[in-house]
């Protein structure tokens, strides 16, 4: 038999057929185009060049054919989204990962600012905008408005004070040259406030101006600063034209809890008695707040009142009912600013701004105070000045903090160790109202002079809680949140949180209740392996801020912050723009997320303070 040679040529006729029958394979492309070619002949269509089309010699016939110009042209086809889409990409320059963070930070915090301006509805329906801060009439004495810039700036320093805004007050370093009362004056020596604090110095001629934003840590006097304005602008429109009955008031703060409100109110009592007794016009204050009977409020308010110091839910409610108005109100103070702006009472604070009839003079004060919330609130003020005494969320520096590791189980048993490092009063704080009960019972059981605080209580429970443990008759005050926002307890040595709170901002307004006025006191903090890592992270931060002792559990803590020096100085925020943590940036904000499936739940806090992530009112 005969082997095929694959060297040697297969003898193949010329019809593609060998002796045995094979026929030889013609490929897709050959067959269309020798169909195309029996097409063209049938037609009596000739291509200007006929070899073009040989099926033998072309593998793309189409294209030769489509240069006959008897032939139209077929449409040319459009590149796809996809192609374009890639085409772009390549064209754009290459950013860093470092680049696209950045850029991505700077569209979430525009993204939250989007919300509505904090102006009424009349405004915001005419289009009302004032574009010049409401006159004061106060003027400093000539050597302080003759006051160099530069000399000025010296000041700020020296005092650690910043400033943003134009047409700054110079600040003023004795309240003599601030120019109040002599009445004022005398008391405020007699409460042994004799030189103002850094937020005094600054704030109080700004705000004896126009409009402010007040930024300080916790115990740093910032009652005083919007108090003695308020009572002067009260005793102003007195003197020009006398309150008549029903009317009123010329001054009006918003405190986001009852029990800062009431310790406000007593302020600015401390200040009207003298003032009375040296032959000034009477000026009458009101406390607006739930929990008291209204009836008692009115009658106040029939007199003519004055000054008005309310919590939101009672003011709405006096307001919607026409008991009181807003007529001529012409001062208005938001006192720990950013709990009230935020997502609970904004829409309150809007629906007050509702009964204003004309310009007023807004402030804003925290201790705790994200560079978003200030953007946001400043639609609500005209050409304000923003002063800010150190970093708005920073820790007291006047308090030790100390943190331990305590496991879930052991937390109650090592409270009464923890007791024994001041002497009292100490302050306890719970995340939740269960464990300020059980907490409470506790101590009572071992013989503890404790009281408790929290929202499910009623007012009189609480006042009693409060007053008892001010005046030394109760050793130990056990609470939520409640009593963390603004409220002044002077001998307090000791601060106890029971719980880390969920966010860092609360964390700073708890351990601000000691190391109050210049006094030095004692954070102590239990943390265990229920706080979320991101919790951990901002504390570990504002320890390392405070240049405190950093335990061993927070620092073997795995920190992505430590390579984010580039993010922080090509957005120019350090931490989160959102709550101010320093442990995490805004994308991973646990405050965010908390607030973003409270808004999707529809829910809204409770006045009164509910339990759970963010503590209560």
């Amino acid at each position: 038999m005969e082997t095929l040679n694959p060297s040697k040529p297969s003898n193949i006729g010329i019809e593609g057929e060998d002796d045995d029958g094979y026929v030889e394979y013609v490929p897709v492309k050959k067959r269309r185009a020798m169909e195309v070619q029996k097409i063209l002949h049938r037609k009596g269509v000739k291509s200007s060049n006929p070899t073009s089309v040989d099926p033998t010699t072309s593998s793309d016939p189409t294209a030769d054919l489509s240069s006959d110009p008897d032939r139209p042209k077929p449409p040319e086809s459009k590149p796809s989204l996809l192609i374009k889409a890639s085409q772009l990409k390549r064209d754009l320059p290459e950013i860093t990962p470092t680049e696209q963070l950045v850029q991505q930070e700077i569209e979430m915090i525009e993204h939250l600012s989007d919300r509505k301006t904090l102006m009424s509805v009349r405004e915001l329906a005419k289009g009302i905008t004032y574009t010049e801060p409401l006159a004061t009439g106060w003027k400093p004495p000539s050597a302080i408005r003759h006051m160099s810039p530069k000399e000025a700036d010296t000041v700020r320093r020296q005092w650690h004070i910043l400033v943003e805004g134009d047409d700054v007050p110079p600040p003023i370093k004795n309240f003599k040259d601030m120019r109040l009362p002599e009445p004022i004056l005398k008391k405020l020596k007699e409460k042994g406030i004799v030189q103002p604090t850094p937020i005094q110095v600054q704030g109080l001629p700004v705000i004896l101006s126009g409009d402010m934003i007040g930024i300080a840590f916790t115990g740093s006097g910032k009652t005083l600063v919007f108090v003695l304005p308020l009572i002067m602008v009260a005793l102003q429109e007195e003197v020009m034209m006398p309150i008549m009955p029903g009317e009123g008031p010329f001054g009006l703060v918003v405190c986001p809890s009852r029990e800062l409100a009431r310790q406000t109110y007593e302020v600015v009592e401390q200040f009207l008695v003298p003032l009375k007794e040296n032959g000034y016009p009477e000026l009458r204050p009101l406390l607006c707040i739930g929990g008291v009977d209204m009836r008692s409020q009115l009658e106040v308010v029939k007199k003519g009142v004055h000054i008005v110091v309310a919590t939101p839910g009672r003011l709405k409610d006096l307001l919607a009912k026409k008991k009181m108005s807003l007529d001529n109100c012409r001062y208005l103070t938001l006192d720990e600013a950013d709990r009230l702006v935020d997502l609970g009472f904004e829409d309150d604070i809007r629906e007050v701004f509702d009964h204003f009839k004309a310009q007023r003079q807004t402030l804003l004060f925290s201790a705790t105070m994200p560079k978003k919330i200030q953007n946001f609130a400043r639609s609500a003020l005209v050409k304000a000045v923003t002063v800010n005494v150190g970093r708005a969320g920073a820790a007291n520096l006047d308090v030790i903090q100390e943190v331990e590791y305590v496991k879930q189980e052991a937390k109650i048993v090592y409270l009464l160790e923890c007791l024994q490092k001041t002497p009292p009063p100490v302050l306890i704080f719970c995340e939740n109202k269960a464990d300020v009960d059980d907490i409470h019972e506790y101590l009572l059981l071992k013989g503890v002079e404790a009281v408790a605080i929290h929202g499910g209580k009623d007012q009189e429970e609480r006042e009693y809680a409060i007053s008892s443990f001010k005046a030394g008759k109760k050793d130990v005050l056990v609470a939520t949140d409640v009593a963390s926002k603004g409220l002044d307890f002077p001998d307090i040595q000791h601060v106890i949180n029971y719980d880390m709170p969920a966010e860092i901002e609360n964390y700073v307004h708890r351990i601000g209740r000691t190391g109050r006025c210049g006094k030095t006191g004692i954070a102590t903090t239990f943390i265990n392996k229920n706080q979320s890592e991101t919790t951990l992270l901002d504390l570990k931060h504002l320890l390392q801020e405070a240049k405190q002792r950093i335990p061993p559990v927070l620092g073997e803590l795995n920190d992505p912050m430590e390579d984010v020096d580039a993010i922080t100085n090509a957005s120019g925020v350090k931490g989160c723009a959102y709550c101010g943590g320093l442990g995490h940036r805004i994308r991973d904000c646990p405050k965010l997320e908390h607030q973003k499936s409270m808004a999707i739940a529809g829910s809204r806090r409770d006045y009164f303070g509910s339990g759970g992530y963010r503590g209560e009112i």
